[in-house]
């Protein structure tokens, strides 16, 4: 018999399993569960879009896509980053399209990353920052937010994790999973902290159109200075609702981006010509679909914290993305026992918050990205459970 154990590489069987598919799994094979437990937007993607993508497969147009993406949608992209955030990309030498955001990032750290160098991470944050780093051979050191900083990342704790093997900072705001949202301010200070260490940024910006109030996202690439010093990355998934296209981008100076193509080339050649089609009409023609979708976020958002305030899970309310991170030590359960429980006797699936950093036991994250509908009925379940624990 074969001992696999022997075969496989010990680096990869190391990595733990996402926990955030681990409750979304749980209630597939369950009946009546209302999931809040995926960053799934409810809508479709807009219908020009999907057109868009319908008639370049009528027209044939299936071939192969530069290694880059088509110059089109690089040019699409540049345009829509100098609008939205300030920052100039050179579509020909500067912009990258790549396999969703996820691949970017891997891309950019896999470039970046010697042999045990350092990687400074937020968290809680979503789960591919740490295995990747070390998949690329980086050392993962966490730099914990808290609550009472609504958390968002402070200077001095960053500089508290420095070290002479210090090289990378990642940079996940807005944030998943707790909403937060980084301001001019705070990145500033953050950016005095990349410049007395010579620290280059990976920032990763998926969820940088889903900011609520009065202010709109700030691209750290725009802070002065870090232009040269970071990969901005960015997506379709979340701003467009285009999850199952698969099609992120990075934008950054040219050697980071020759690289980065270089490896893009050899692992996946080009990203989906469709998805790339249909991204260029979302550019071109999706401010209004934008819009909507932030403001039905933003209603949403405000009802849930609500709720969940109300039923006495403290929760701070976010500024961005489409998660809420309440507080549930008032239950006395840890984050695991907190999700098992509720999701077997509720019917209510959300997932632990020490999935995204052990900093984030005693929180769940729970998604708004539903119905308003099935976000009411999700907690008035969760409330019921809450309340039944108060009465053991």
């Amino acid at each position: 018999m074969i001992d696999y154990d022997q075969i496989l590489n010990s680096s990869v069987m190391s990595l733990r399993p996402s926990g955030i598919r681990r409750f979304f799994d749980i209630a597939s094979e369950m009946d009546n569960v209302i999931s809040l437990s995926i960053g799934e937007p409810d809508f479709l993607t807009p219908w020009h879009v999907r057109q868009e993508a319908i008639r370049t497969l009528e027209d044939g147009k299936t071939w192969y896509s530069p290694n880059r993406g088509f110059l089109e949608l690089r040019s699409a992209v540049s345009r829509f980053i100098g609008i939205h955030y300030h920052v100039q990309y050179d579509p020909n030498s500067e912009v990258l399209i790549t396999v969703g955001g996820s691949e970017a990032i891997d891309l950019a750290l896999r470039c970046l990353v010697k042999p045990g160098d350092e990687v400074l991470i937020p968290q809680p944050s979503f789960v591919c920052y740490e295995p990747l780093t070390q998949m690329a051979g980086g050392v993962p050191v966490i730099v914990q937010t808290r609550q009472e900083d609504n958390f968002r990342l402070r200077a001095d704790a960053l500089r508290e994790k420095i070290t002479p093997k210090t090289r990378i900072l990642i940079l996940p705001y807005p944030n998943n999973p707790t909403g937060a949202v980084m301001h001019r301010s705070d990145l500033e200070a953050v950016a005095d902290v990349v410049r007395e260490y010579n620290l280059m940024v990976i920032s990763d910006e998926i969820y940088s159109e889903l900011t609520y109030g009065d202010s709109r996202h700030v691209s750290f690439a725009a802070i002065d200075g870090m232009r040269e010093r970071t990969v901005m990355i960015n997506g379709f998934s979340k701003t467009f609702a285009m999850t199952g296209w698969r099609l992120g981008y990075a934008g950054a100076p040219e050697p980071i981006i020759r690289q980065m193509t270089k490896l893009h080339q050899y692992g996946i050649m080009s990203a989906p010509t469709t998805a790339q089609y249909g991204a260029v009409e979302a550019l071109k023609n999706g401010e209004n679909d934008i819009v909507e979708m932030r403001e039905q976020y933003d209603m949403r958002r405000r009802l849930i914290v609500s709720g969940l305030n109300a039923m006495g899970l403290s929760c701070f309310e976010p500024e961005g993305a489409f998660y809420v991170f309440p507080c549930i030590k008032s239950t006395g359960l840890s984050s695991e026992e907190f999700c098992q429980e509720l999701i077997y006797q509720e019917r209510v699936a959300v997932v632990p918050g020490n999935a995204f950093g052990d900093c984030g036991e005693g929180y769940v994250r729970v998604s708004y990205s539903y119905s308003p509908k099935h976000i009411m009925e999700a907690l008035s379940r969760m409330e019921h459970f809450v309340k039944s624990r108060k009465d053991t």
